[in-house]
């Protein structure tokens, strides 16, 4: 079983120095939703300041940080449903990011396919959803890599579609080991053997601020997904199959 190498031990003695850039894509909302009900910038300003005040708390050592960076470590509520590193409940927070922004796109895509793979009977929306993607720098010494070394002899376990039990312990196990990143390999880009970063930890970013930001428009259809990159001008299309090792998405209603 995988969990022989979850000791504190064996997992401080994998741990590695890394570094880099990462991507995030969010919605853009931003603050330009809350715009639609205020006549001002002023009461923009005091609506933005009650909404904060009813969010879960950010952690101190996270503060700094613009609010992009510190979200994922917002805690004090209940974390609705489990993610691959985190479990569902009053959990601490992990910073989902990846590699390349191409694989940061193909997986807001697939979160969104699934929603309508759960939702069968609401309709392909007309027009395409704006996202922001930002990128991030990192730096930590205490790294491990699913992809390289002892820990990727379990590559099942870390790559299962839908199944995360195996990594959320490893997730708890990390963090008794003081880990602060895990490198794995991305389930949901096409371009297989990209890797994706669950950062545990605020203080591995470099610098206070997002580095980099890119606008992308996702638009679902019957016949698949299209992502259009504003600048630089880029696209990337995802066919019906290109998500389809996961049962959810094997199964979606297409044609509605």
């Amino acid at each position: 079983m995988p969990s022989t190498t979850w000791t504190r031990a064996a997992l401080s003695s994998s741990a590695q120095a890394l570094s880099g850039r990462c991507w995030r894509v969010v919605e853009a909302q931003h603050h330009v939703s809350t715009l639609k009900v205020v006549d001002t910038l002023d009461e923009q300003r005091v609506l933005e300041g009650l909404i904060e005040g009813t969010k879960p708390m950010v952690p101190p050592e996270c503060r700094h940080l613009h609010y992009l960076l510190f979200t994922p470590f917002r805690y004090g509520a209940v974390y609705p449903n489990g993610s691959r590193f985190r479990r569902a409940g009053i959990t601490e927070g992990v910073f989902y990011a990846a590699e390349a922004v191409e694989t940061a796109i193909a997986e807001i895509t697939f979160h969104r396919l699934v929603f309508f793979a759960e939702s069968p009977h609401t309709p392909w929306p007309q027009n395409p959803a704006e996202y922001t993607a930002f990128a991030a720098d990192y730096r930590t010494n205490k790294a491990i890599d699913l992809t390289r070394g002892r820990l990727s002899a379990h590559r099942a376990a870390w790559s299962d579609p839908i199944d995360y039990s195996q990594c959320q312990a490893l997730a708890e196990s990390a963090r008794i080991a003081a880990i602060e990143i895990i490198r794995y390999r991305s389930v949901r880009d096409p371009k297989q053997g990209r890797a994706n970063l669950a950062l545990l930890s605020c203080r591995v970013f470099k610098k206070p601020q997002p580095v980099s930001f890119q606008t992308w428009r996702i638009h679902l259809s019957a016949t698949g997904a299209q992502a259009i990159c504003q600048t630089p001008k880029s696209g990337l299309a995802f066919g019906r199959e290109t998500f389809a090792a996961d049962p959810r998405i094997a199964s979606l209603n297409w044609d509605r």
